[in-house]
Protein backbone atom coordinates (compact mmCIF):
# COMPACT_ATOMS: atom_id res chain seq x y z
CA UNK A 1 0.00 0.00 0.00
CA UNK A 2 0.95 3.31 -1.20
CA UNK A 3 0.10 6.63 0.41
CA UNK A 4 -2.53 7.63 -2.31
CA UNK A 5 -4.13 4.35 -1.50
CA UNK A 6 -4.56 5.06 1.87
CA UNK A 7 -5.76 8.29 1.11
CA UNK A 8 -8.34 6.89 -1.27
CA UNK A 9 -9.57 4.06 1.80
CA UNK A 10 -11.77 5.72 3.55
CA UNK A 11 -14.46 6.72 0.17
CA UNK A 12 -14.09 3.34 -0.89
CA UNK A 13 -15.75 1.64 1.70
CA UNK A 14 -18.98 3.15 4.01
CA UNK A 15 -17.24 2.06 6.99
CA UNK A 16 -13.51 1.72 8.09
CA UNK A 17 -11.20 1.33 10.68
CA UNK A 18 -7.37 1.64 9.66
CA UNK A 19 -5.64 -0.01 12.67
CA UNK A 20 -1.35 1.01 12.98
CA UNK A 21 0.50 -1.75 14.77
CA UNK A 22 4.14 -3.15 14.58
CA UNK A 23 4.83 -6.45 16.23
CA UNK A 24 7.48 -4.77 18.78
CA UNK A 25 4.49 -3.49 20.30
CA UNK A 26 3.11 -5.55 23.23
CA UNK A 27 -0.17 -3.49 22.96
CA UNK A 28 -0.71 -4.02 19.17
CA UNK A 29 0.09 -8.19 19.31
CA UNK A 30 -2.69 -8.13 22.03
CA UNK A 31 -5.47 -5.97 20.95
CA UNK A 32 -5.26 -6.79 17.29
CA UNK A 33 -7.08 -10.18 17.66
CA UNK A 34 -9.41 -8.32 19.51
CA UNK A 35 -10.30 -5.74 17.64
CA UNK A 36 -10.41 -8.44 14.37
CA UNK A 37 -13.13 -10.15 16.74
CA UNK A 38 -15.17 -7.53 17.74
CA UNK A 39 -15.66 -5.97 14.22
CA UNK A 40 -16.25 -9.41 12.86
CA UNK A 41 -19.11 -10.52 15.04
CA UNK A 42 -20.70 -7.06 15.97
CA UNK A 43 -19.91 -4.53 12.96
CA UNK A 44 -19.38 -6.93 9.95
CA UNK A 45 -20.07 -4.17 7.62
CA UNK A 46 -16.63 -2.29 8.69
CA UNK A 47 -13.37 -2.50 6.37
CA UNK A 48 -10.54 -3.41 8.89
CA UNK A 49 -7.08 -2.69 7.03
CA UNK A 50 -3.91 -3.58 9.28
CA UNK A 51 -0.58 -1.38 8.50
CA UNK A 52 2.02 -2.53 9.76
CA UNK A 53 4.17 1.02 10.85
CA UNK A 54 7.81 -1.09 10.52
CA UNK A 55 7.19 -1.99 6.84
CA UNK A 56 5.30 1.46 5.84
CA UNK A 57 6.95 3.72 8.23
CA UNK A 58 5.27 7.01 5.86
CA UNK A 59 1.94 5.91 6.24
CA UNK A 60 1.34 6.25 10.00
CA UNK A 61 3.35 9.60 9.57
CA UNK A 62 1.38 10.78 6.57
CA UNK A 63 -2.06 10.34 8.82
CA UNK A 64 -0.63 12.13 11.73
CA UNK A 65 -0.07 8.67 13.58
CA UNK A 66 2.96 8.90 15.98
CA UNK A 67 2.09 6.46 18.58
CA UNK A 68 0.94 2.49 18.45
CA UNK A 69 -1.49 1.23 17.95
CA UNK A 70 -3.30 3.48 16.35
CA UNK A 71 -6.63 2.97 15.30
CA UNK A 72 -8.96 5.66 12.90
CA UNK A 73 -12.55 5.00 12.64
CA UNK A 74 -14.24 6.50 9.21
CA UNK A 75 -17.85 5.92 8.60
CA UNK A 76 -18.89 7.69 4.99
CA UNK A 77 -15.31 9.18 3.66
CA UNK A 78 -15.57 11.03 6.74
CA UNK A 79 -13.10 10.23 10.63
CA UNK A 80 -15.49 9.68 13.36
CA UNK A 81 -12.63 8.68 15.60
CA UNK A 82 -9.37 8.05 16.57
CA UNK A 83 -7.70 5.72 19.87
CA UNK A 84 -3.89 5.30 20.16
CA UNK A 85 -1.75 3.61 22.73
CA UNK A 86 -4.19 1.78 25.39
CA UNK A 87 -7.46 1.37 23.68
CA UNK A 88 -10.65 -0.41 25.56
CA UNK A 89 -12.59 -2.58 23.11
CA UNK A 90 -15.64 -2.38 25.36
CA UNK A 91 -15.47 1.42 24.64
CA UNK A 92 -14.71 1.23 21.31
CA UNK A 93 -17.71 -1.02 20.77
CA UNK A 94 -19.89 1.54 22.39
CA UNK A 95 -18.44 4.50 20.44
CA UNK A 96 -19.18 1.99 17.12
CA UNK A 97 -22.42 0.90 17.77
CA UNK A 98 -24.97 4.03 17.41
CA UNK A 99 -23.30 5.20 14.38
CA UNK A 100 -22.69 1.84 12.45
CA UNK A 101 -26.54 1.30 13.60
CA UNK A 102 -27.87 4.57 11.99
CA UNK A 103 -25.75 3.73 8.48
CA UNK A 104 -26.54 -0.18 8.10
CA UNK A 105 -29.82 -0.27 10.30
Amino acid sequence: MNADELQKLPNQHQALIVYFYHDQCAPCVSLRPKVSELIGERFPEIKLEFIDALKYPELPAGMGVFAFPTLILYFEGNEAGRWSKYVSVSQLEEYISRPYRLLFG
